[in-house]
């Protein structure tokens, strides 16, 4: 009887430990969980980051003051150096080097367009920029002052960025209405089919562009 007694309560203890090591056991998942939790956190952040589009605007504002005055200063040179002539080959064959050297140096992608475009590959706009051309030129008949005409979006995780280029006096020897027979042959030989002539001061010559990709 004794022994029986003692076998019964052992198996009693037995099982009652067993249930309390399972017990102690089961909140064991409840950190893995947890974990887990806090690694997926960083990567919905991740996907989906906060973006400041004022701070993108300064910068790329930077770009373009980077890209417009680098230019401005060679087309100062060479218009010293040997006239009209001398600048648009400046505008031929450095203007796309020096965009692609401030792009690198930003980290953004800066270039210029034109409803009117002179380089029938590079300055000719998308649909976009047209929309944006288009809304400029409307804001300058309503009044505004197109050297204050800026555009600033994000659209699929791509920032972009527009600044309007009046035209200035000093564009007019190449952007003109009266062109010199020099500066006519000159366009003929670079651009055959130029479109970017019959300005006068103050009208919108086109925009600086800049656009970045948030995801990389």
């Amino acid at each position: 009887m004794n022994k029986y007694v003692v076998m019964v309560s052992l198996a009693a203890l037995l099982t009652a430990c067993g249930e309390k090591v399972e017990q102690a056991a089961a909140p064991a998942e409840a950190p893995k969980a947890a974990v887990q939790a806090q690694q997926a956190a960083p990567t919905a952040e991740a996907a989906a980051p906060a973006v400041d589009k004022a701070a993108l605007a300064e910068e790329a504002k930077a770009a373009v003051q980077a890209l417009g005055g680098t230019l401005k200063g060679e087309l100062e040179a060479a218009m010293k150096a040997g006239g009209p002539v001398d600048a648009m080959g400046i505008c031929h064959t450095k203007a796309p080097e020096i965009a692609k050297a401030v792009s690198a140096e930003k980290g953004m992608e800066v270039s210029r367009v034109s409803l009117k475009n002179r380089n029938p590959v590079m300055g000719q706009a998308n649909e976009w920029q047209t929309a944006v051309l288009n809304d400029f030129e409307t804001k300058k008949a309503a009044g505004e002052d197109p050297a204050t005409l800026a555009y600033a979006e994000v659209v699929d995780n791509e920032f972009r960025f527009m600044k309007a280029i009046p035209t200035a006096a000093v564009c007019l020897k190449c952007h003109g209405t009266e062109l010199s027979p020099a500066v006519s042959a000159k366009l003929t030989e670079l651009y055959p089919n130029d479109k970017a002539t019959g300005y006068q001061e103050g009208d919108l010559r086109g925009a600086f562009v800049v656009v970045k990709n948030l995801t990389q």
